[in-house]
């Protein structure tokens, strides 16, 4: 029996990777709205009302209002915006992270996906956290390098455009103020007592993204060595299906190498003393970043295989 699937949105970067990934499913209905209709408050109602799961592709202020158009409804929501991650009665989209994240998932009717520098810095740091090796207190410093879909329609657009402007041609930083949107995220979901320092940059291909987190292993409530820190991250993900822990012998790293996939990398470099480590995460930014990290959310609240579609 399949179900019916609304994606509001449907027209953005993120709905579209998600349709991509429905192609070959025979177990969803896709419940399309009109072109006209799109921003139609009333026919929206309608579609969220009839749909057994919705996504919400939209920026904050619309995923909000459309929350208040599902009500009386018995729609699950799966939102893709930033603007219900950190709120208790919504579930966290990231299953690895810890049983209970998956089984809220899985019974609840409101997920907020993950964003996708969130996704890639919770992953290497929330089990060393959780397993008492990084501080609750500790001085993080994220950086992050990402393809340039990231920044949505417009963006893209931006990069494409025949001529375009030579300077987007080098990678460039953003949110120099550190007032980036995802902050607060990484902050609450990792459970850390300060806001980290985030230093984003674009790069000049389309998709993938590197996020990485410096430490000082002198710093940490136990000094492990760097395969000591693989094998803990290893023993955490053991059953993860979209979370690899990967060895890696290379001295150089390549983002747009996993663009179109859907799983996430975690790798650990140290120097000779293991007194400095560099923790990294690469993901596609629309794939376990987004759209990819949404449809398997999807498929626990259907109560199926969660890599269905993904793989």
């Amino acid at each position: 029996m399949s179900v019916k699937i609304f994606i509001d949105g449907q027209e953005g970067t993120t709905g579209l990777k998600i349709l991509e990934r429905f192609e070959n499913r025979t177990d969803i209905e896709m419940l399309k709205i009109p072109d006209e209709y799109r921003k139609n408050r009333d026919v929206r109602k309608e579609f969220i009302h009839d749909s057994d799961f919705t996504f919400l592709c939209l920026p904050d202020d619309a995923a909000r209002e459309a929350v208040k158009l599902a009500e009386g409804s018995n729609t699950r929501i799966i939102d893709a915006s930033t603007a219900h991650r950190t709120l208790d009665s919504w579930a966290y989209g990231f299953p690895e992270l810890s049983m209970a994240h998956r089984k809220k998932i899985e019974n609840s009717s409101r997920v907020a996906v993950p964003g996708c520098y969130p996704t890639g810095f919770l992953a290497a740091v929330y089990p060393l956290i959780k397993e008492g090796v990084i501080p609750e207190d500790y001085p993080i410093v994220i950086h992050a390098n990402s393809g340039y879909s990231g920044g949505g329609k417009s963006m893209i657009a931006q990069y494409k455009k025949t001529p375009r402007e030579d300077k987007l041609g080098s990678p460039w930083q953003y949110a120099l103020n550190q007032t980036h949107k995802h902050q607060k995220e990484m902050k609450i979901i990792a459970g850390l007592e300060y806001t980290p320092i985030f230093n984003p940059q674009v790069g000049d291909f389309y998709s993938g993204m590197t996020v990485s987190v410096p430490l000082y292993t002198r710093l940490l409530n136990k000094k492990l060595t760097v395969n000591q820190l693989k094998e803990v991250l290893k023993n955490y993900y053991n059953d993860a299906k979209l979370v690899n822990v990967c060895d890696y012998d290379k001295n150089v790293i390549f983002a747009q190498e996993i663009s179109g996939k859907n799983y996430l990398e975690i790798l650990v470099f140290a120097d000779e003393d293991n007194d400095r480590v560099l923790l990294m995460s690469r993901l596609d930014n629309l794939g376990k970043g987004a759209s990819g990290a949404a449809v398997q959310c999807l498929n626990i609240m259907m109560g199926i295989d969660e890599t269905t579609g993904l793989v």
